[in-house]
């Protein structure tokens, strides 16, 4: 399985569960406790409000949904490209 499809089934993971521990996600995708660390941050930087508590595991806050979108392999690229690219361009025009 390829990050981006982890990354996304451990988001639908902790929508279907009140909360999920780290070792139980690492468990389910066959992932280093690190990697599970590693993708979590990446679903919080991409807006995604997780929350914690120290010894029971991750959830999503209270209220949060994300409605059902389909992409294709080739649009995922291709908005993972644009974003990059347009990171670049800012950092280059000093926005």
């Amino acid at each position: 399985m390829n990050r981006i499809d982890r990354v996304s089934a451990i988001l639908i993971h902790l929508q279907s569960k009140k909360i999920v521990t780290a070792k139980a996600i690492a468990e389910r995708f066959q992932i280093s406790l690190r990697t599970v660390y590693r993708d979590i941050r990446t679903l919080e930087a991409a807006g995604i409000p997780i929350g914690s508590e120290a010894g029971k595991g991750y959830f999503l806050v209270e209220g949060f949904l994300l409605p059902p979108v389909r992409f294709t392999p080739a649009e995922v690229g291709a908005l993972i490209t644009a974003g990059k690219f347009l990171t670049g361009i800012k950092s280059k025009i000093g926005i």
